[in-house]
């Protein structure tokens, strides 16, 4: 069963009206650092948005899309404690394609990535547990493929999405001043541990 991945981020000596120079150093981090939508969320996640710019849809991507310091400039141009700030951004990863195949055929796919930087009071406290940064992976299926049968190409793809995966966590560990960073999934199981199982059945 697909189980949703975070990465979640604290920074040392944080102080709330830097998040918006964290946020655009985290996108950086990303093969393609382009924003296709922004959104402000006030209190809690029950609330509507106050905020939601779409600035690309599949069909207008990548031209269309938003670099990092353009979309946090609009979206925190009113920054306030208790708002989260949430960012979609395109990852590419492998997917196979197996209706009806006997053999998988792998495809490169975009899949969102959710950047939500938490205001110090949204969510009565919500960054404690989350991070002050917090990045939404999307399902953990892509790094493990657990129901699928895989061949030598298929091996091969799954690692690349690991080392993918590995590559953006390295990235924002080295360049974004983190003090504590933890990848996690909902479910509380352990990644790493699956991920280690995972590759060794492959090699």
């Amino acid at each position: 069963m697909a189980d949703p991945l975070y990465y979640s981020l604290w920074f040392p000596n944080f102080r709330f009206a830097s998040l918006p120079e964290k946020l655009v150093q985290v996108m950086h981090q990303m093969p393609e650092a382009l924003i296709t939508a922004a959104s402000v969320y006030p209190i809690d996640w029950q609330q509507a948005s106050t905020f939601q710019r779409i600035f690309s849809t599949p069909s207008t991507y990548p031209a269309e899309a938003a670099t990092p310091e353009q979309a946090v400039e609009e979206a925190t141009e009113l920054l306030h404690e208790d708002c989260a700030y949430e960012f979609e951004l395109p990852w590419s990863l492998w997917y196979p394609e197996t209706d009806g195949l006997l053999d998988p055929i792998w495809r490169e796919e975009m899949r969102l990535v959710r950047i939500v930087g938490f205001g110090p009071m949204f969510d009565e406290g919500a960054f404690e547990q989350n991070g002050h940064v917090r990045i939404e992976l999307g399902p953990d299926t892509p790094f493990l493929w657990e129901d699928v049968d895989l061949d030598e190409e298929g091996q091969l793809h799954v690692k690349q999405n690991v080392e993918r995966l590995v590559a953006f966590t390295t990235a924002v560990e080295k360049n974004c001043g983190v003090e504590t960073r933890l990848l996690w999934t909902e479910s509380e199981e352990n990644l790493a541990q699956k991920l280690i199982a995972r590759l060794q059945k492959l090699n």
